[in-house]
């Protein structure tokens, strides 16, 4: 979400989406501009808009992405509240910020190489020269092993200096992770690569979730498992990285020698490259006071019902009002 500021008076400046500043002359009494640096006197209204913007990724029955659709195809509403959708790109050229999260745990040890397969398939088949990306290895602590970078060279020997032992904070990887990409705009991703095992105190599910949605990165998950009748996996684990896809408008794959990783990395990089860019202004004014940085509930569905029943929609399904902004 952006947040633009506009100072309405006798001058006024309006923050456009890049950083461009609009000036708005005055009108002196004879009808002309006024000329030179703009001044904004005492007792202006300042008037704070904020556009929310909520990637969206639309895909059918097999997974695959859904193009060709138009603004007039979506409706929009917050907290119950219908919203009219003011921005709307397709295909959005965004750059790409990305923090691949790799698990490292002894829980997921002896899947590391498959890990590092995915991560490494991932990078190389969706990166461009505008995106870049950070490697985070995590066990009984996160550690950034690559900081962002575009260089994909560099990536690789991070992830061939990976090694496995130590319990696993997945949750605080989520968080360093939503927390590195806070300084970024444009597009952000967490792919956190695990078996969903989270056994380190300290930062909850709870904080997880909170912490990407205040990034407004998605999380995509890609989840290990070496067998799936395997009466070892965690269950709560994996449902649990299921629902924080599901709620940061990501998606979840299940990595296994029934599930070719190659088909799961190929399609979590259409739906990247494929994403659908709404944004709107809240209808509902801004909260003061304790209510500032109160959740806000997004809903987004189709206006054809036939669609509605043949397409998903995948996107975040909230934010915070005084989350970061940008």
């Amino acid at each position: 979400m952006r947040r633009y500021l506009a100072v309405v008076s006798f001058a006024a400046f309006l923050v456009l989406p890049g950083g461009v500043n609009l000036f708005l002359p005055t009108l002196a009494a004879n009808g002309a501009a006024s000329t030179g640096r703009p001044q904004v006197p005492q007792g202006s209204l300042r008037v704070q808009v904020n556009l929310v913007n909520v990637p969206v990724s639309v895909v059918d029955r097999r997974g695959q992405p859904v193009t060709g659709l138009h603004r007039d195809d979506f409706l929009l509403t917050e907290d119950g509240h219908p919203e009219t959708i003011r921005l709307f790109e397709v295909n959005a050229a965004w750059p790409l910020s990305i923090v691949l999260a790799i698990d490292t745990s002894v829980s997921a040890r002896a899947d590391l190489p498959l890990a590092k397969q995915a991560a490494y398939e991932f990078a190389h088949s969706v990166l461009r020269r505008e995106d870049q990306v950070e490697l985070l290895g995590f066990a009984g602590e996160v550690t950034e092993v690559v900081p962002f970078t575009g260089n994909l060279r560099a990536l690789d020997h991070g992830l061939r200096s990976l090694h496995g032992n130590g319990p696993t904070a997945l949750y605080a990887a989520i968080a360093q992770a939503a927390s590195d990409l806070g300084q970024y705009s444009g597009r952000k991703v967490i792919v956190a690569i695990s078996d969903g095992s989270n056994s380190v105190p300290g930062v909850d599910y709870k904080q997880a979730r909170a912490a990407a949605l205040r990034a407004q990165a998605s999380i995509e998950s890609i989840i290990l498992v070496p067998i799936k009748a395997n009466a070892g996996r965690d269950l709560g684990g994996e449902h649990a990285l299921i629902q924080l896809s599901r709620d940061t408008g990501g998606q979840y794959f299940y990595a296994d020698a029934a599930d070719p990783l190659q088909d799961a990395v190929t399609q979590l990089s259409l739906a990247l490259r494929s994403e659908y860019l709404l944004g709107y202004y809240p209808a509902q004014a801004v909260a003061t006071g304790e209510e500032a940085d109160g959740f806000r509930k997004i809903q987004l569905r189709l206006t054809n019902p036939a669609m509605g029943r043949a397409y998903r929609l995948q996107y975040r399904t909230g934010y915070y009002a005084g989350g970061i902004m940008r």
